[in-house]
């Protein structure tokens, strides 16, 4: 089966196991969803759901924290992990939202790209989930382990994976495929010992059992 024969097979496999997709960031906006998904980076997504509450009781928006000092940010965001470089990214992002998108986040890839800290991952997921615009597929280590073992790309280059997924699925998928991935990813695919004989995917899979 070739990958693009394959693809259909695993988004309508794992739409029925998942017919709901959401974030598993909690976040009540696009800035909000920005912020949580920066703070995630080498973090699990439920120290961020602790974390973000506090953050957001303090600075509820980008106006509000781009006047915040580095110190202050520092504090809370600590427990997540490269603290003073998340810090220091959001910080600087907030400014540059205030000064150069009149407080809005903005609505392109090219444009949220330019906000410090975040690459085409986070922006692909805050186009998807917050403004219903997809333009890529998000590619975390998730992501990148199972279009490798589907056979869906043979690079470990985020960037080219995600050239590689594009073609495979309609566009109005992209965010629904990066969920599903995700989750199945943490739940039956993980690094160490995935769970084959419980897969829905075992019978199309060609790196079934191999576990790389």
């Amino acid at each position: 089966m070739t990958a693009s024969e394959l693809a259909p097979v695993v988004f309508e496999r794992l739409r029925a196991r998942y017919p709901v997709t959401v974030p598993a960031l909690d976040h009540r906006d696009a800035w909000e969803l920005l912020v949580a998904t920066v703070l995630a980076a080498q973090c699990t997504d439920a120290r961020v759901n602790q974390v973000t509450p506090v953050l957001f009781g303090r600075w509820p928006g980008p106006a509000q924290l781009a006047r915040a000092t580095q110190e202050e940010v520092e504090e809370v965001v600590r427990s997540t992990g490269f603290f003073r470089n998340k810090a220091k990214n959001l910080i600087a992002s907030a400014v540059r939202v205030m000064e150069h998108f009149g407080g809005e986040l903005p609505r392109t890839m090219a444009e949220l790209t330019t906000l410090p800290g975040v690459a085409r991952k986070t922006a692909n997921i805050v186009l998807s989930n917050a403004f219903g615009v997809h333009e890529g597929i998000a590619v975390d280590t998730h992501v990148t382990r199972l279009a490798y073992r589907l056979g869906f790309t043979n690079s470990d280059d985020p960037v080219k994976i995600e050239r590689d997924l594009m073609p495979l699925f309609p566009r109005e998928q992209w965010g629904e495929i990066n969920h599903m991935l995700v989750y199945f990813g943490r739940e039956v695919c993980p690094a160490r010992k995935p769970r084959c004989p419980a897969c829905e995917l075992g019978d199309v899979c060609p790196k079934r059992g191999v576990g790389k």
